[in-house]
């Protein structure tokens, strides 16, 4: 028997967030300006403490011993699109990109001394981080092409280059840092390595937030002159960048979904109360076959994406091969968002374009989701790739489509 429910301890948590959420949270947020950098963080800084001490909902996705609830992917689906349904839910869980994808690499990557020194404070909830990959000449989605190079120089690795789009780096203790250390390497993808750079540092200079069509959300470019990191701070082997960023980034692309899903599903919500409540050319929006077709279209496709994110979250939890089912949660749950938003400003019309309701900005925040973490044009190549490998492996495409009991 398949059984599309959560176990109860899985189902109180999700029960716990959604009441801390909408009993908490949400009214603080509500309740001050915020475009007021100030109070945002005193209210982030608030909010942290009554998660962890009194809801004890903090740092869901890490182990116990790290002062986490010990959660699995599929606990965290639930988790996180509970979260998300306030934009500032996952900072109050100590759950939010780009941290929570550091939290995981250090725990399977660092040294027991790089983890007391980086992740333990990043737990805890006194320090932040980012993840330096990206770079404006090369294209993201391909990292072999990185040109920030790093040389040897006796204990010490200097290393030059060039970032941006670097979220979190504005106020962030360290950064995860991808640069080129092997000229010759047997493949391309063993070319780089990964640095922990312990901020502030010389050589390292934030040359700006990079504003967006959002506005500016601490994406910064960075410039990298004669940065000198220690070797003990290199993180993994020599060589390994590629392993460790493919391994950060397959999860963090699901943990991107499952936060989207909270988002989607709060636009359909508003859609359907904003149908059932306006009343236009004889009879209420949800009346009209028009606006029914959008809520129709809209459910459907958050129900596809609800059930490819829970599937990807099972393969990773049971050590299941994922890189597929995640890359076809990404793209479509991406794409389902913008539509879904979409279609909400739609029937909302002039107020869903105004910044009266949160859509307006939902819709700009959306937008970036279709590349970040491998545009979507990347994510159908590999898809497709995968499909035709699996048909010449097997004769058959099941294994490229989820490898499902159907």
């Amino acid at each position: 028997m398949i059984d599309f429910t959560f176990s109860e301890d899985v189902e109180a948590v999700r029960q716990k967030v959604r009441r801390f959420m909408s009993e908490v949270v949400r009214p603080a947020w509500d309740s001050i300006d915020q475009d007021d950098r100030a109070k945002v963080v005193a209210t982030i800084v608030e909010l942290r403490r009554m998660a962890r001490t009194e809801w004890k909902l903090w740092l869901p996705h890490m182990p116990a011993e790290w002062g986490g609830m010990g959660l699995g992917p599929t606990a965290m689906a639930a988790v996180s699109a509970e979260a998300a349904r306030v934009p500032i839910g996952p900072y109050v869980l100590n759950a939010q990109a780009p941290d929570e994808g550091n939290q995981h690499t250090l725990l399977h990557w660092a040294t027991d001394e790089q983890k007391e020194k980086f992740l333990r404070p990043l737990c805890d909830g006194t320090a932040r981080s980012c993840f330096a990959m990206t770079e404006p000449e090369v294209a993201g989605s391909d990292p072999t092409l990185i040109r920030t190079h790093a040389y040897r120089d006796g204990d010490e690795w200097v290393i030059n280059g060039h970032k941006w789009f670097i979220s979190g780096a504005r106020g962030a203790k360290f950064a995860l840092l991808i640069a080129r250390t092997e000229e010759n390497p047997d493949i391309p993808q063993a070319a780089n390595s990964c640095f922990i750079v312990e901020l502030p540092a010389s050589g390292w200079k934030v040359v700006r937030d990079v504003e967006t069509m959002a506005g500016g959300h601490n994406h910064c470019e960075i410039l990298i002159e004669d940065l000198r990191v220690p070797n003990a701070n290199m993180l993994g082997g020599r060589g390994q960048g590629h392993l460790l960023g493919q391994y950060r980034l397959g999860p963090a692309r699901l943990a991107h979904c499952m936060r989207w899903i909270g988002q989607a599903e709060t636009a359909l919500d508003m859609m359907v109360d904003r149908a059932l409540n306006r009343f236009s050319h004889g009879s209420l929006l949800a009346e009209k076959q028009g606006i029914q077709w959008l809520i129709a279209d809209s459910a459907m496709e958050l129900y596809q994406g609800k059930l490819m994110v829970l599937h990807a979250a099972y393969k990773i939890e049971h050590g299941l091969d994922f890189v597929s089912e995640v890359s076809m949660a990404k793209h479509f749950v991406a794409n389902s968002l913008w539509r879904i938003v979409d279609r909400a400003i739609q029937v909302h019309g002039a107020l869903g374009y105004s910044t009266d309701t949160p859509l307006a900005h939902m819709l700009q925040q959306a937008r970036w989701s279709r590349f970040a973490d491998g545009a979507d044009e990347i994510h159908q190549m590999r898809i497709a790739q995968r499909t035709i490998a699996a048909y010449k492996d097997h004769g058959s495409t099941n294994k490229a489509t989820g490898e499902l009991p159907l």
